[in-house]
């Protein structure tokens, strides 16, 4: 179950990565980006196309390595905790926000639950 769980992160990651590096207009003008400079769109193309990207490969990575599974479940969770605990600031602060945005939160919070249960899930099974 965890294996899955991390290629899951994998691929979402990379699809992300793709999508926004392919698309770089219509992605960031569906996530509230509704102008961007050149400067604007380097850093779009650079983070929602490579560090998405790189965040495939890390957890494809962890994936392919049952001794780091547990690892791959603890850098979900330290991923998904600050971007959640930030994503409900802005949502509170910012709102009413876009649909994309509002999805991509709720897709957060899911990875993010499904990680914690897993960590418990595994602990348990260590311990029994």
């Amino acid at each position: 179950m965890t294996a899955l769980y991390l290629w899951i992160n994998a691929l979402m990651y990379a699809v992300f990565g793709v999508w926004c590096a392919l698309r770089l207009e219509p992605t960031a003008q569906n996530l509230g980006y509704t102008m961007l400079s050149n400067s604007g769109r380097s850093e779009y193309l650079t983070v929602y196309g490579g560090l998405q990207w790189g965040l495939a490969l890390v957890f494809a990575w962890l994936a392919f390595k049952p001794e780091l599974h547990r690892t791959g479940v603890l850098v979900a969770i330290a991923l998904y905790a600050p971007i959640v605990l930030h994503r409900t600031i802005s949502l509170v602060r910012f709102g009413p926000v876009e649909s994309l945005t509002k999805v991509i939160a709720g897709l957060e919070v899911l990875m993010l639950l499904a990680a914690i249960a897993l960590w418990f899930l595994d602990r348990a099974r260590s311990t029994a």
